[in-house]
This record gives structure tokens, C-alpha cells and sequence, in this order.
């Protein structure tokens, strides 16, 4: 029997400053390539925000999605480098359909940063900084969930991840009556 292979990207909110750094010493020219590439894209320089983030920009989700699904094709494009088998699925979780869409062909690199920069400006025009907010509630069922946002308004289940991971959002100050 032979091992098959799936590969799921991450979405939003597995971001972090430096994110690329074992990369970075691993395949400097690939690292470096797909930052320049996104930087011309997307008119700022897209190493910068991922390495040190000093405009404090990387957890604005108009910022947040180009640089994940950035770090995403640049772990695929080394792994395709460093790894002879291919996988049979790939998929993605939220934000990260558009990294599997890439890596498999679908959409090229520049078409996904245009892609996700005006669906991560678009969400962040949405709502007002500090008016929404979202949250992780572990262990609970949906019912339940359901019910507690229903009472306090506001609030809604906005993302059943897996059983007993379901993501709530709303207005800052009901989401936070809700936790």
C-alpha cells in the first residue's frame, strides 16, 4: 500500500512576526523571490512585514491575508524542491483555499495577492476597528452556542471548524458577554 499525501494551508490567524525566519536561512533565493513578487504586487515591502512588522500591520487583515497566502507558496515551492512526492489533495482553511488554488495550478501567485489583498481590504472596511471582534469557543456545542448568542445579541456562531471549535462573531462587546 502507498502513502498518499494531503496538504491543508492555513488561514488566518496562524500569522506570526518571523513567521519565514527557518525559511529564510533554509532558501534565502526562494523566500526572497516570492516577497519581491508580492511587494510589487501590493506596493509595500512584504519581507519587511512578515520578518519585523514594525508598523504593527501583520494582524490588520488587509495586511494579514497577501502575507499569509505569501508564506504559504513559499512553503510550498520549497517543499516541491525538497520532496519528490506529490500531494493527491490540497485544500485550505479559510484564507488558505486561495494558497491551495495556487499551488495547484488554478490561480497564479500574482492573481491570488490581487485576490486576497481586496478581499482582506474589503473585510476590514467592513467593520470599524475595535467595533467587531471574533472568538474561538472550544468544547461546546453548537445548540448551546447558539442559544447563549441568541440571549446576549449581537452575536452569532460565524464558523463551525470542527466538532467543538466553532468560531463566534459580532460586535466586540457581545462577543465578549458571549465568552
Amino acid at each position: 500500500m502507498t502513502n498518499k499525501l494531503a496538504l491543508v494551508f492555513p488561514g488566518q490567524g496562524s500569522q506570526s512576526v518571523g513567521m519565514l525566519n527557518d525559511y529564510l536561512v533554509a532558501r534565502p533565493a526562494i523566500v526572497s523571490a516570492a516577497c519581491a513578487e508580492a511587494s510589487d504586487i501590493l506596493g509595500y515591502d512584504m519581507a519587511e512585514l512578515i520578518a519585523r512588522d514594525l508598523l504593527q500591520q501583520l494582524n490588520q487583515t488587509a495586511f494579514t491575508q497577501p502575507a499569509m497566502l505569501t508564506a504559504g507558496v513559499i512553503a510550498w515551492r520549497i517543499r516541491q524542491l525538497e520532496s519528490e512526492q506529490e500531494p493527491v489533495l490540497l485544500a485550505g482553511h479559510s484564507l488558505g483555499e486561495y494558497t491551495a488554488l495556487v499551488c495547484a495550478g488554478a490561480l497564479t501567485f500574482a492573481e491570488a495577492l490581487k485576490l486576497v489583498a481586496k478581499r482582506g481590504a474589503l473585510m476590514q472596511a467592513a467593520v470599524a476597528p475595535g467595533d467587531g471582534a471574533m472568538a474561538a469557543i472550544l468544547g461546546l456545542e453548537l445548540a448551546t452556542i447558539q442559544t447563549i448568542c441568541t440571549e446576549v445579541g449581537g452575536v452569532q456562531a460565524a464558523n463551525i471548524n470542527a466538532p467543538g471549535q466553532i468560531v463566534i462573531a459580532g460586535y466586540a462587546q457581545a462577543v465578549e458577554a458571549a465568552i
